[in-house]
């Protein structure tokens, strides 16, 4: 119980067509609710309840052909793709109406390349800082809520983030007397390569995905969320000492103009290692100093230890169980990772889903045997 999970999403995959595919709509969100996280606001873990208020969103940004008026994709560009609008469930730019009460929001960047740090805005005085809980990070609860300004996502991963509108525009709160927010991604990124250190200012109106709308209050049977709050069972399973695990390195990077992993392209006829079930994998992630990879597992997920030689701990937004590992020009990431359920053969990408259509993914295997390859 305490690996399970709750946000996750599908998508096409089809190999050398993936971006395409998913930039034009062929997703969707897969939401799992179990005897904790019960999807009603009365029972367990006493979340927002779903679907009124649980509410996921999806985004995505996408280039508007001036003379078609749909979403267009330059196919010859295997670096990455932007888009100059944004898109949230399929429309652009949209507005939601909410009560005064807390809601469950459950965000997911499609991609294809661009990154996103999401804060909350009160347009009409965008000098307030609005925080907001976040409760998990790519389908998996956290331990306990973070309370948080920003949170910031790569292609593919996941943020659940509840957020009291009833509160925060009470009398002396953070966005007192507001009557609508924005969720805005001020993360600048001018080019698919990788995004900027800097912010764009609060309050730019290019760069809000979403305006909630805030009406009466209604009843809220939801918990009020505090530092203390806990989600056990919910926990990270303790990592194996370092003697019992093996270790594999995995370079991303440019090769031949095109994207590899170790300096091999996707061969969907050769598997490249073979996990062992039950036994825990120490893999280094490392990249140049030009690209930014998010890195997808299937069907396996693990835990980022450390980043740049720096422990991950409790009070990080990446202390977590996580199938996304984002990794930003020069970065080194250790992530380890064990498959306990289920044996077969899967796929490692980036989730620059660009990438991934030209050469950057690799198959695994999941078996009762295993190898230890360290250079797959």
């Amino acid at each position: 119980m305490r690996q399970s999970l709750g946000t996750l999403w599908y998508h096409d995959h089809r190999e050398a067509h993936t971006a395409e595919n998913v930039y034009k709509g062929l997703c969707g969100f897969h939401l799992i609710f179990n005897e904790y996280d019960t999807g009603n606001e009365r029972t367990g873990f006493r979340l927002p309840s779903y679907p009124n208020f649980d509410i996921p969103i999806m985004f995505v940004d996408v280039a508007i052909d001036p003379v078609t008026y749909q979403a267009s994709l330059d196919l010859l560009q295997n670096g990455g793709h932007l888009g100059d609008k944004y898109l949230v469930n399929g429309k652009i730019q949209p507005f939601f109406d909410v009560h005064k009460r807390r809601y469950r929001f459950r965000l997911l960047n499609v991609g294809p390349s661009r990154h996103y740090q999401l804060y909350v805005t009160n347009p009409d005085n965008p000098a307030q800082s609005i925080p907001y809980w976040r409760i998990a990070n790519d389908g998996n609860l956290y331990e306990k809520p973070l309370l948080v300004t920003n949170v910031k996502l790569a292609v593919a991963e996941r943020a659940d983030i509840v957020i009291d509108f009833a509160k925060l525009t009470a009398p002396g709160a953070a966005a007192a007397g507001a009557t609508r927010l924005w969720l805005e991604n001020r993360l600048i990124q001018t080019n698919p390569r990788k995004p900027e250190k800097e912010l764009d200012p609060a309050g730019t109106v290019k760069n809000v995905l979403l305006e909630w709308r805030i009406g009466a209050p209604v009843a809220d049977a939801s918990r009020e969320l505090t530092a203390k709050t806990s989600f056990a069972p919910i926990t990270l399973p303790p990592l194996p000492p370092i003697e019992e695990t093996i270790v594999r390195h995995f370079k991303w990077e440019r090769v031949n103009g095109a994207w590899a992993c170790n300096g091999k392209f996707i061969d969907c006829a050769e598997v490249r290692f073979v996990m062992k079930r039950g036994r825990t994998e120490r893999w280094i992630h490392e990249t140049g100093g030009g690209w930014a990879h998010p890195i997808h597992n299937h069907f396996v997920e693990g835990r980022i230890v450390k980043r740049n030689g720096k422990v991950v701990g409790p009070g990080s937004q990446e202390y977590c169980r996580k199938d996304v590992v984002a990794l930003y020009p020069g970065d080194k990431v250790e992530y380890w990772v064990d498959a306990e359920d289920y044996v077969g053969v899967y796929p490692m990408h980036c989730h620059n889903v660009v990438h991934e259509d030209h050469g950057m993914m690799m198959l695994f295997r999941v078996d009762d045997v295993g190898d230890t390859n360290p250079v797959p």
